[in-house]
């Protein structure tokens, strides 16, 4: 059944919770949805491409869109700019399809205020000493830029009270199956099935 409009997902975590591989496997079960590719002046790291991990522009370019109002929410994190293309998104849902964007606490607020039908969902880690082994783990930052993250994401964790849903990666797969609940109880919201509802009026 093709939904009148597609919904809009926002999720957020800190950096080495597994927001990717959680999404991957997402995508991978789920058909319906389509994942924004942000934008960001950051450089590539090994293995990512240009149009699949990030839409990657210079600084000129993204202040261009910011001027340009193209941007649905944009932010500065770790002295480069990330941000979602507004027309992409719109596009999208228009056409029934929902929309997820990984993008952190400070974007997800100016969603929140733009699109207060957004469903919002925070990823943590089981534990803390857990999200510092896994940042050690993926062997691309410096001591210095982990104990950044890692303060950064005691920052990020104040703002949970303002999502919607939290969703725990221990497994993935444990993460994964919470999300499509959450996904599932969206779609049979009064409001979202209000086509169906004029057979019976």
């Amino acid at each position: 059944m093709k939904k009148d409009r597609g919904q809009l997902i926002v999720l957020s975590g800190p950096s080495g919770v597994g927001k990717s591989t959680v999404i991957a496997e997402l995508l991978s079960q789920r058909d319906n949805i389509y994942f924004s590719v942000s934008y960001t002046t950051r450089q590539p790291r090994v293995g990512e491409q240009d149009g699949v991990n990030y839409n990657f522009v210079d600084r000129a370019e993204f202040e261009r869109m910011i001027a340009a109002d193209e941007l649905l929410e944009y932010a500065e994190y770790v002295e480069n700019y990330y941000g979602t293309s507004l027309k992409a998104i719109e596009d999208r849902l228009d056409q029934g399809i929902d929309v997820l964007l990984d993008i952190e606490v400070q974007g997800a607020a100016k969603v929140r205020a733009r699109c207060p039908g957004a469903l919002f969902i925070f990823i943590i880690p089981p534990s803390f000493e857990e999200l510092s082994r896994r940042l050690h783990r993926r062997n691309t930052d410096s001591e210095d830029v982990i104990a950044g993250r890692l303060e950064k994401a005691k920052v990020e964790f104040r703002e949970i009270p303002s999502y919607d849903y939290l969703v725990i990666n221990d497994k993935v797969s444990g993460a994964v199956a919470e999300i499509e609940a959450i996904l599932t109880a969206a779609e049979c919201r009064v409001e979202n099935r209000r086509s169906i509802l004029t057979q019976f009026a």
